[in-house]
This record gives C-alpha cells, structure tokens and sequence, in this order.
C-alpha cells in the first residue's frame, strides 16, 4: 500500500496493485469538533474521531482519554483492533487530548469574535413605478447587520403600515444577514413614508425617509445637472474649434 502525508497529519492511503491502472481507493482522516452552546458561547463537547471513507471508524472518550470502536458495521473488528493500538500509543492521546484543550481555549475567543459582535445595518428604500398607475412600490433594503434578529417597519403618518414579521432572512456569505421589505403606496403630494429598523447594535431605530416630492427633486436635480453639463460641454467645443486669432 501507498500512504500520502496530509495536512494535520490526515492520511490518504491507496492500494497499490500490478495493474498499471488504480482500480480502487480509499481514505483515512481525522476529524474534530467541539460544538459550542447558541446562547452563551460555552463548550458543550468535544469530537475526535479517525474516519474511514466519511464513515466513523475510532472515536475518543474525553473523559475515560481512550479510544473506542464506534464502527457497528463489517469493520467493528478492525476498529477494536485499531482502537486498541491508539490506546497504547501516547503521541495519538496527547493528540487527541491537545486538540480538546484547544477548544476549551479558543471557544471564549472565537464567540467574543462572532457570537457577541455586533455590526449595525444599512438602510435604503428604492421606489419602483407601477406601471401606468399612480402607485409605486417601495422596496426597504437593509443589510450588513449581526446578530440576525432584525425588526423592520414602516411607517405612515404615525402608523405602522407594514412590518417585516413574514420577511426572508438571508445570510450575506461574510457574517452578515440581509432582508426586504415592500410597501405598495398611492403617494400624495406632502406624503412621507419612512422605514424604521430596530437592531441590538442601534441605540436607536435606524430610519430612511420617502416622499414623492423627494423624488421630484431629485429628477429636477438631475435634469439640470444634464442641461448644465451639455452647455458647458458645447461652450467648450466651441471655444477649442474657434480659428485662431479669435476672441482675446
């Protein structure tokens, strides 16, 4: 048999056979894991186990320090013979005892790290026309915040319109969430609709505000930030054109 070295001392053996083509294969490797609680950060346990093709072969006993066969299949007698070696051999038991003082050492870091962090949100309505109707829908996007529980609401001339209660909560990939919520309106002009989000890292509700005269403004805006840029942009077409000797 061939035997290939592996990060953390994780071995890939295959079988070495006459045939010049590999006809089978199988793997060996170490896995541990020590589950921490949701709500305080603490060690609930701690896993050290030598798997066999991604199924449990040996397994150790935190508190007997030994390994056991937790095989229940064909390979219960390999595995008794296996855990029997391990149980004689000091360097796999300080291993498996190292790994689990790393985890009684590193959960305290790690949920400061992650569980108890606190990244406010970012807010941002974003008005969508339907159709040829008077009515628009208005989109509430918040992002960017941990922990997960978010309370997203909208608000109307003093009352609550909408809430985010049925809103889908999406993981962003980098340890944040994300989430939306709609508010169909048939504004009137002086109509202000606000989004209002309450979060553990807010000392207060963080608000974003909309109103149809809102919008206006800024398509005015816009229009005469466009009619600005075409006049200067053909003043200077024209005064880079000019004949030479022209003007002063």
């Amino acid at each position: 048999m061939r035997s290939i070295g592996g990060w953390g001392g994780d071995t890939i053996v295959t079988p070495r056979v006459p045939s010049p083509h590999l006809v089978g294969a199988f793997m060996m490797h170490v896995a541990s894991s020590c589950p921490l609680a949701a709500t305080n950060g603490s060690v609930l346990g701690f896993d050290f186990t030598i798997v066999f093709n991604k199924n449990p072969l040996v397994c150790y006993h935190p508190d007997a320090k030994k390994f056991f066969a937790c095989d229940r299949g064909l390979l219960r007698p390999v595995a008794i013979v296996v855990a029997f070696g391990l149980n004689n051999d000091t360097a796999w038991l300080e291993r498996a005892e190292s790994r689990r003082r790393a985890c009684h050492q590193l959960a305290p870091h790690l949920w400061a790290t992650t569980g108890l962090r606190r990244t406010p949100p970012q807010v941002r309505i974003v008005p969508e026309p339907l159709g040829d109707t008077d009515a628009v829908l208005l989109t509430c996007h918040v992002w960017g915040f941990y922990p997960p529980p978010v309370t997203v609401l909208w608000w109307h001339r003093g009352h609550v319109v909408a809430t985010g209660d049925k809103a889908k909560l999406l993981p962003s990939g980098n340890w944040t969430y994300q989430t939306q919520v709609t508010l169909r309106v048939t504004p009137k002009v002086g109509d202000t609709f606000t989004c209002s989000v309450q979060h553990a890292s807010l000392d207060q509700p963080l608000q974003e505000h909309w109103s149809p005269d809102l919008t206006v403004k800024v398509v005015l805006a816009a229009v005469t930030m466009t009619l600005g840029l075409g006049i200067f942009a053909t003043g200077t077409f024209i005064y880079c054109h000019r004949a030479p000797g022209e003007g002063h």
